[in-house]
């Protein structure tokens, strides 16, 4: 009988021992499943408050460019390396997104084209033949445009310049 209470005693001993490990390990995953919903419904948060401030930048985002054409079409004179007469004829668009922007540009537009026009004449033919002098050229007159722009609301305002006509002869 001494012996039956010496294993009692261990088997309680033993269970005891075990509903500890158990009640922890249910509290564990209890607080870890606790952690994750957590976690989770704070990410959604996040997701919904990113969606929002997405939203509100969007519009931003969203402004649908603004094309103005700059008329007449600009025809000048300009040489080539042996100080030939060649000629060029341009049509260009300007992009801006801002409607105050168009209309500098339209009050402005004489300046504009005086710019322009001196940058075409300095060009020289063999420059313009490959796609890279042409590339070269819209940018100049990019920058040309934006001088001009920049310098009556002190800001660039037009976002690119495209040639929508291009000859040479």
């Amino acid at each position: 009988m001494a012996e039956e209470t010496e294993n009692d005693d261990a088997g309680a001993a033993g269970g005891g021992k075990k509903k500890i490990i158990i009640i922890a390990l249910v509290a564990v995953v209890l607080l870890g499943g606790g952690g994750a919903a957590m976690m989770l419904m704070g990410g959604e948060e996040a997701e919904a408050a990113a969606g929002e401030a997405g939203a509100e930048a969007a519009p931003a985002e969203e402004l649908d460019p603004i094309y103005i054409q700059l008329d007449p079409p600009f025809v000048v004179n300009f040489q080539d390396k042996n100080n030939r007469t060649k000629f060029l004829k341009a049509e260009l668009n300007v992009v801006t997104f801002d409607e105050d922007v168009g209309d500098e540009i339209t009050k402005h537009m004489p300046a504009i084209r005086n710019n322009l026009i001196l940058l075409f004449s300095r060009q020289l033919y063999e420059d313009l033949v490959p796609h890279e002098g042409k590339e070269v050229l819209r940018a100049e007159a990019l920058a040309q445009v934006q001088t001009v722009i920049e310098k009556q609301t002190g800001k660039p305002g037009v976002d690119d310049l495209f040639f929508t006509s291009f000859v040479m002869q």
